[in-house]
């Protein structure tokens, strides 16, 4: 079995992978004081509590766009299985053609969505994730990767939001009942999901504006199902197309 964690700025996405299917996916909250020895214990009881035991872990691979919490999980990692994980980052294959001003810049995250995203479906693509940012990611014929866009994601607009201005409060960012808000709360429901939405539409068609031709349109990550429905354009989902793609660049680069 192959453990897989992607680090993110707001929670870590732990999976285990058994012949190309996935067993379980888990997510714990990324802290950047916890310690090497916690980590470990977090990852441990994540493995035991959807039956898997650390024994049964053949390698590991990690993607991460935190660096100071990147050491403490790889460190707890090879506490727990005994083994040096595999890193996503320069020098691995991925069967990308990175065409951008500085590949050692784009995130790890990005480029394992972009391979995920080329095993299963062609190219031309427009690729989005929707995480604690919303990046979006532009993927050519030809494997070739051109970058794309990053803005704040919702959660960060609405902590903003909140935090800037005395009397909006915090919400939840359920489906807004009508776009014109009939109360303060409704109003900033709909201006954080249906905002959002417009903007990836309009994003998406200035890109293709760009380019010159429509794309293949993908979304992953955790607000993705509730912002793409409320989207113009249509928006295939695809929830695991991180543990996807680290599951392809290990297999791609499997010692």
């Amino acid at each position: 079995m192959l453990l897989a964690i992607d680090i993110g700025n707001t929670n870590i996405v732990i999976g285990v992978i058994e012949d190309d299917v996935i067993r379980f996916e888990a997510r714990i909250a990324t802290d950047q004081v916890r310690t090497s020895d916690q980590y470990g214990v977090e990852i441990k009881n994540v493995l035991e509590a959807y039956g898997v035991s650390k024994d049964e872990i053949e390698d590991c691979i990690i993607s991460s766009v935190v660096p100071p919490v990147f050491n403490s999980v790889k460190t707890g990692v090879i506490k727990v299985i005994g083994k040096q994980p595999m890193v996503v980052g320069p020098g691995l294959k991925t069967g990308l053609n990175i065409n951008v001003d500085v590949p050692s810049q784009v995130g790890s995250d990005r480029i394992v969505i972009a391979v995920a995203a080329l095993a299963e479906y062609k190219p031309p693509m427009i690729l989005m994730d929707l995480g604690t940012a919303t990046t979006i990611e532009v993927v050519e014929p030809g494997n070739m990767y051109l970058g794309g866009v990053i803005f704040p994601g919702v959660k960060i607009s609405l902590d903003a939001l909140t935090s800037r201005t005395a009397q909006l409060p915090g919400i939840s960012l359920d489906k807004p009942k009508n776009i014109i808000g009939r109360n303060t709360v409704d109003c900033m429901r709909s201006g954080m999901m249906y905002g959002t939405a417009a903007m990836i539409d309009g994003i998406v068609e200035r890109i293709e504006e760009e380019l010159g031709h429509k794309s293949t349109l993908i979304a992953t990550g955790g607000l993705a199902q509730f912002i793409t429905p409320l989207c113009k354009r249509e928006i295939i989902l695809e929830r695991d197309l991180l543990l996807k793609g680290l599951n392809i660049i290990y297999k791609k680069n499997k010692r």
